[in-house]
């Protein structure tokens, strides 16, 4: 279906996008499901029906949702967490991480015939759990507020530093930017905690918000860094969400401000952009790889977690739904099958596999999760507003300001 040329503007390519972002929501509301779910599906249908693409200004905000929505999960991790649940933590993150990376290199590369370097690509990008998806969930639900809800964002962060990790072990190649890039974001990190409390409390209260402009300075000035040095921009998103923990969970009105630019502009572009990677030619073409591949992604994830939860006492329905959504994968599985691509690793035929696998395993998984093992607040324990208010008292005290 063919677009007139008049409706070819930034204007009508925007109000296109923005129109499928508001039935999502209306849907969502109707259906109970996680509007983020809807848009990737809404994507989908838009992306292949309709042929509506994303131009280059799209892309950017899509880019930008992640980036923001990364920074505000990473804020999530709070030290009190890792301190309190720490063994759960790392246990969860590096099993989830470690188990569907081996079980789909191995796959890709004896049962499929990938070359090595192909099947490590296979396996960096379905070991992901889907950051942005899970983060979008919690917050809809209120359990990001909840002990659970932080562990399962912590673990999500072990889990996709171990993508992190070995993909620049496996294929990166050391250069200045990327020395400039370490460097930089290790002075940000250490520096960022002392330098935000001093600032913020000044740059508050300003029609302008220069407190959320510092913010977007930091993120996209990383991120740049990042893309030179030939890493990604939504790693230092979440390092720089990490370290401004303690900061967002005094500052909850910078939140709540940060939280409406995310997802009333910015995660729409990014989740119906993520729909519309699926094309339905490949799905046809390839449906009994990407199921095979989706299927050995699912399984390792669960049969690697989910004894866990067992072991440390989640709760039947808590256990499942942890397990289920550290399954899910979207913009770390994206970004791996990416970064081979362009360099020439895998081909555009097993880019578009490995990508519509990830897509659909932010989909399954979740949407299981969400209709069938959501905990209720008895299991979770207490409720999200005490849990907050603790975490929130204990923040305030670390900092000396009660």
């Amino acid at each position: 279906m063919s677009v007139p040329n008049e409706l070819q503007s930034p204007q009508a390519i925007g109000a296109a996008w923005m129109a499928l972002a508001f039935l999502a929501s209306l849907l969502s509301l109707r259906l109970g499901v996680s509007v983020a779910l809807v848009e990737l599906v809404i994507g989908a249908l838009a992306g292949n029906a309709l042929h509506l693409k994303p131009n280059e200004w799209a892309n950017f905000l899509a880019g930008l949702g992640s980036v923001v929505l990364t920074f505000l999960a990473g804020a999530e991790v709070e030290p009190h967490i890792l301190r309190r649940r720490g063994r759960e933590v790392l246990s969860i993150g590096i099993v989830a991480f470690a188990a569907p990376f081996l079980g789909a290199f191995l796959f890709a590369h004896l049962a499929v015939g990938w070359d090595l370097r192909a099947a490590q690509i296979a396996g960096l990008a379905l070991s992901t759990t889907s950051v942005a998806v899970v983060y979008a969930v919690m917050v809809e639900t209120g359990l990001n507020e909840t002990e659970l809800g932080k562990m399962i964002l912590a673990a999500c962060f072990v889990n996709d530093l171990g993508t992190v990790v070995v993909l620049g072990a496996l294929f990166a190649h050391a250069s200045a930017w990327l020395l400039l890039f370490a460097a930089a974001m290790l002075v940000v990190f250490l520096s960022f905690p002392a330098v935000s409390r001093r600032l913020i409390p000044v740059l508050r209260g300003r029609a302008s918000e220069p407190e959320i402009r510092f913010l977007f300075v930091m993120l996209l000035g990383l991120g740049a860094l990042a893309v030179a040095g030939g890493s990604e921009a939504v790693l230092p998103a979440y390092l720089l969400g990490m370290a401004a923990a303690n900061l967002l969970a005094v500052e909850r009105v910078m939140v709540q401000r940060l939280r409406a630019i995310t997802f009333g502009l910015l995660t729409p572009f990014f989740f119906l952009r993520a729909g519309a990677l699926i094309q339905w030619e490949a799905i046809a073409s390839g449906a009994g790889l990407i199921a095979l591949l989706l299927l050995v992604k699912l399984v390792t994830k669960f049969l690697g977690v989910q004894p866990l939860t067992e072991l440390f006492r989640f709760g039947r329905r808590s256990g499942i739904y942890t397990s289920l959504l550290m399954s899910t994968g979207l913009t770390f599985g994206t970004i791996s099958a990416l970064f081979g691509l362009n360099r020439g690793v895998i081909d555009q035929g097993q880019y578009t596999v490995l990508v519509t696998v990830v897509v659909l395993s932010a989909l399954v998984p979740t949407i299981i999760a969400q209709q069938f093992f959501l905990p209720s607040a008895a299991e979770i324990g207490k409720s999200a507003s005490e849990q907050g208010e603790e975490l929130r008292i204990d923040v305030l005290q670390d900092s000396g300001r009660i």
